[in-house]
C-alpha cells in the first residue's frame, strides 16, 4: 500500500466533503430566497491502475447539480406584481445592460420609469400588445420589451368592436325603398332605433344611431348614422350620409339569421377606427321591439387604476372607468434540461452545452406552467434534510482526517527507520 495514495485518499474525501459542506451552507443560507434551487454535491470515484499484490487507493471527487426543475411551494401575497410560474417554465429577464437571463424569482415592483423589477434588479420581458397581438418568437429573445405600467399618463383607446343584441319585430311594416334610412331623406321611415356610445382616437364619445328597417319579409336594412349631424327634433335628414349600411336575411321558420346573410357592419366612426358591430344575436320573432345587450371596446381619457395578470400571462390595465386594456403579455422559457442551466449570481440561469437551446412559448400552452399573479415561489431547500446532510459531511471529513492522520504517522515511522 502506497502510504502518499493514501494520505492523496484522505486529502480527497476531505476536499469532496468541504464542496459539500459549501452546498449546504449555500442552500441554507439561501432557504428564504424567493425562486432559489437547492445544490448538492454528487460524489463519483477516482480508481488507480494496480498491479498483482498491491493497491493503489484512488480517491472521490465532486459535481455539482442543481433541482432547477424541482418546483418549491407557492406563497400567496397582496401584491398583483409578484409572479410565480406553476408547472414548466422561467420568466425572462434582462440585466441593465440588455442581457437576457432565465428566473424563476418573480418578486417584480415597478422602478421609477414604470418598469417591472425584482429584487436583483432584474426587467421583467414581454411582448407588447402595441405592436399587435403577440405571437412568441419560439427560438429566442427577439421582440421582447420590458414590461412597463406607466400610472402617471391619460391614455385613450379608440372602439374598434362591439356587439348589438335585440329582437326585431316581424310583424313591422314594410318601408318602400325611397323612403328608407339609408337614403337620408326627412321622409325617412324606419321599424326600430337604437343608440349606442363609442370613442373616437381621442377617447371623445361619439353617438351612433343604428337604424333597423324593413324592407321585404325576412329581410332588414341596418343604418348607421353619426348623431352630430342629425336635424333638430326629427333626426332626418343628416347632415351626412350613413356611416355604413347593411342588409341583413332571416330564415322565417327559426327568426333566426340565415346562413348566407351578414353578421356584422362596419362604420367609420368620426375621428376614430372603423368599428365593426356584431349582430349575429339579433332575431326576428313576433313581439315588440326588444333590446337586450350591447358592448364595444375603447376607453375614454382615464389613468391606470389598478393592473391585473392573468394566468395565461396578459398583463391587464383596469382604467377609472372601469375598462380593461391588454398591454402586455409575459412568455414563458424553458431548455430540454433545465437542471443543466448555467447557474450565475441573481438567481438567473442561461444556456449551457448541456442545457439545450432555450424556447419560448406562452403559459398554459403546451408544456409550460401557468402564471400565478399575486404569489411567490419558495426555494426548494429542505432544512432538515441539510441539517442532516451537515451532520454527516462533519462526520465523514472527520473519518478521512484520521485517515490523512494515520498515513502522516506512518509517513514518519517509515522515515525514522534508518536513525
Amino acid at each position: 500500500m502506497s502510504l502518499s495514495g493514501m494520505m492523496r485518499t484522505g486529502v480527497s474525501g476531505m476536499a469532496a466533503q468541504a464542496n459539500r459542506l459549501s452546498t449546504v451552507a449555500d442552500n441554507i443560507a439561501n432557504a428564504s430566497t424567493n425562486g432559489y434551487k437547492r445544490s448538492r454535491a454528487d460524489f463519483s470515484t477516482l480508481v488507480m491502475p494496480n498491479l498483482p499484490g498491491s493497491y493503489n487507493s484512488g480517491g472521490v471527487t465532486t459535481s455539482i447539480r442543481y433541482a432547477v426543475s424541482q418546483q418549491g411551494a407557492l406563497q400567496y401575497t397582496t401584491s398583483v406584481t409578484d409572479l410565480a410560474v406553476n408547472g414548466n417554465g422561467f420568466f425572462v429577464v434582462q440585466d441593465a445592460s440588455g442581457t437576457s437571463f432565465l428566473t424563476r424569482a418573480g418578486s417584480f415592483v415597478p422602478d421609477s420609469n414604470g418598469q417591472l423589477v425584482n429584487a436583483a434588479g432584474f426587467y421583467l420581458m414581454g411582448y407588447d400588445f402595441a405592436n399587435g397581438t403577440p405571437t412568441a418568437v419560439a427560438n429566442g429573445f427577439g421582440g421582447l420589451d420590458r414590461v412597463t405600467v406607466a400610472q402617471d399618463e391619460l391614455v385613450a383607446a379608440a372602439s374598434t368592436n362591439g356587439m348589438f343584441s335585440a329582437n326585431l319585430p316581424a310583424g313591422a311594416d314594410i318601408v318602400p325603398a325611397a323612403n328608407l334610412p339609408s337614403a337620408n331623406a326627412a321622409t325617412a321611415q324606419y321599424s326600430a332605433k337604437s343608440s349606442m356610445v363609442v370613442y373616437d382616437s381621442l377617447g371623445g364619445e361619439v353617438l351612433l344611431d343604428l337604424y333597423f328597417t324593413k324592407t321585404a319579409a325576412g329581410t332588414w336594412e341596418v343604418a348607421v348614422y353619426d348623431k352630430a349631424g342629425a336635424s333638430p327634433n326629427t333626426g332626418f335628414p343628416y347632415a351626412s350620409g350613413p356611416l355604413a349600411t347593411q342588409t341583413l336575411d332571416f330564415d322565417l321558420t327559426t327568426g333566426k339569421l340565415t346562413g348566407a346573410s351578414a353578421t356584422s357592419v362596419t362604420a367609420n366612426v368620426p375621428n376614430g377606427a372603423a368599428f365593426e358591430l356584431d349582430l349575429s344575436k339579433l332575431s326576428q320573432l313576433a313581439t315588440d321591439y326588444t333590446y337586450f345587450d350591447s358592448s364595444r371596446n375603447g376607453t375614454a381619457p382615464s389613468t391606470i387604476e389598478q393592473i391585473t395578470i392573468s394566468n395565461d400571462g396578459t398583463l391587464y390595465a383596469q382604467y377609472a372607468n372601469g375598462s380593461l386594456r391588454a398591454l402586455f403579455r409575459i412568455p414563458l422559457a424553458t431548455a430540454r434540461s433545465p437542471d443543466m442551466l448555467q447557474v450565475l449570481p441573481g438567481n438567473v440561469y442561461t444556456q449551457s452545452n448541456a442545457s439545450g437551446d432555450i424556447q419560448l412559448g406562452f403559459p398554459n400552452e403546451g408544456a409550460m406552467g401557468n402564471v400565478v399573479s399575486g404569489a411567490l415561489e419558495n426555494s426548494n431547500v429542505d432544512i432538515a434534510e441539510e441539517l442532516t446532510n451537515m451532520i454527516e459531511s462533519q462526520r465523514s471529513y472527520t473519518a478521512n482526517s484520521k485517515v490523512f492522520q494515520t498515513g502522516a504517522d506512518l509517513m514518519d515511522i517509515l522515515v525514522n527507520l534508518k536513525r
